[in-house]
């Protein structure tokens, strides 16, 4: 083939020229930058390769990361992980080698992606993220995603929307709000974890975490600040009161002191916020995650103490006293799992109530299936959404659409296996949920969120909304 065939075959003659002439009419001082530039605008990019690879999340564990390669680039992402909690939730494909990191190494989801989902994908257009989710589900062919492993598809879903925001040339936050056909961006308030419990700590706290929750804050920096001074200021207390080492951390970055009440618990943390300038601006939420402290059709909040297990074993009725005296004499705004995931009429119970937010996270699973059922029994009223429990950005965007029709709040949340991807944080501002949980204003997993809100913060400038006060339903 002659040189002016090849020109001629691939259109380049015309395509070069409508490039010079858009660098003279820009009167571009570099014009051969320019035209480089124009010629990538030009073609539209497509997926050219994916290749994954197993890394360690925040608790040492594996997970999977992937690159995905366009023309345009190479877009990286990771699944975060969390303590499998039951059937409603998609399928965490994990080898089972016990040799090997204790049976928890990932290396068939990496292999799923680089010899499967790769070879289906390739060639697709990154910003039609509906058409590349479905194509990974179709491929898997099984409600649970058990077969290529939610770990494996979440991971390459995530990796595709941020191609398909670099396509676009676009914030990755602007590009889900596009794909959530969103026209308002909103900054959510932050739900600090200060003190952990439960499974995510070894102290005697048989709930999970403590959170403060800033919605008295004007901007999200703001919030930031309040949070990790309150922190730093609750970090004092228990030193003063438990010695340095009630200052260890649970998995979230919660202080852990040796407290076994949830009373205990919420003293200090009133305590350190009276010591701040910030009495009026700070709220207070529970993560209760009751199903590890349920037995049968009660609740033993001494759980973990094996000398006193069973001596505060609570009814559901209880819990319900329990809950509303503690909302009466703290400024507790949410509570998240208040009982066990199946014990549906009691969450409903206190959900009437109408005292705080009622979240739903083992009871719904992300599951929209579960969600539906809660939304026609009016069985709470925010949902928290984990992404690696539904498993691609398309079903993450619909279940946020089925909880917000319901006027349910959200709470997009992180995991307590984390990786340094900041994608929750693009994914709350783009989806307007009003709130986030990425646990506390410390360790590098979790600060990586919230430093990527303050950029965005910075990005969006004079239209940068926070959701505040508006936390529940930002405007």
């Amino acid at each position: 083939m002659s040189v002016q065939e090849f020109l001629d075959k691939h259109l380049l003659s015309r395509k070069i020229e409508d490039a010079v002439n858009a660098a003279v009419r820009a009167k571009s001082p570099d014009p051969v930058l320019f035209i480089a530039n124009h010629m990538r605008k030009a073609v539209s990019s497509v997926i050219t390769k994916i290749k994954a690879r197993q890394i360690l999340d925040s608790r040492g564990i594996p997970t999977v990361e992937v690159d995905l390669f366009t023309n345009k680039g190479m877009f990286r992402a990771s699944a975060p992980s969390g303590d499998p909690s039951g059937m409603y939730e998609a399928f965490e494909l994990r080898d089972g080698d016990k040799a090997v990191y204790l049976g928890n190494s990932v290396t068939r989801a990496v292999k799923n992606i680089n010899e499967k989902i790769s070879k289906a994908l390739i060639g697709m257009d990154p910003t039609l993220q509906s058409q590349i989710d479905q194509a990974m589900i179709d491929l898997d062919k099984t409600e649970k995603k058990s077969e290529l492993g939610v770990n494996a598809i979440l991971a390459v879903s995530i990796a595709a929307c941020k191609a398909g925001a670099g396509e676009k040339e676009v914030p990755l936050y602007k590009h889900i709000a596009d794909l959530a056909g969103k026209p308002h961006l909103t900054i959510p308030t932050p739900a600090f974890t200060v003190i952990s419990g439960g499974k995510h700590a070894g102290n005697n706290l048989a709930i999970q975490e403590i959170m403060i929750v800033p919605i008295g804050a004007i901007r999200f920096d703001e919030a930031l600040q309040i949070g990790s001074e309150t922190y730093y200021h609750l970090k004092a207390v228990i030193t003063e009161k438990h010695g340095a080492h009630g200052c260890n951390v649970g998995v979230d970055g919660g202080f852990a002191p040796n407290i076994s009440s949830i009373r205990e618990g919420l003293d200090l943390v009133k305590e350190a916020i009276s010591r701040t300038e910030y009495t009026e601006k700070i709220s207070i939420a529970l993560g209760a995650a009751a199903s590890n402290f349920c037995q049968g059709t009660k609740y033993d909040l001494d759980f973990k103490s094996p000398n006193k297990s069973g001596q505060s074993f609570k009814s559901g009725e209880e819990m319900i006293e329990m809950y509303k005296e503690l909302c009466a004499e703290y400024p507790i705004v949410s509570i998240e799992d208040p009982f066990d995931k199946e014990d549906w009429e009691h969450i409903k119970c206190i959900s009437n109530l109408g005292t705080c937010q009622v979240v739903g996270d083992e009871l719904l699973m992300s599951n929209p299936k579960r969600i539906e059922r809660a939304i026609q029994e009016n069985t709470c009223n925010a949902l928290l959404l984990k992404v690696n429990q539904i498993g691609t950005v398309t079903e993450a965007i619909e279940v946020v659409k089925q909880a917000k029709d319901a006027n349910w709040g959200v709470v997009i949340s992180h995991r307590s296996g984390e990786t340094e991807d900041s994608f929750i944080a693009d994914l709350s501002v783009g989806l307007s949920s009003g709130q986030i949980k990425a646990g506390a204003p410390c360790r590098g997993e979790r600060l990586a969120k919230y430093n990527q809100l303050l950029r965005i913060q910075e990005e969006l400038g004079d239209d940068a909304f926070y959701a505040g006060v508006e936390w529940r339903k930002p405007l």
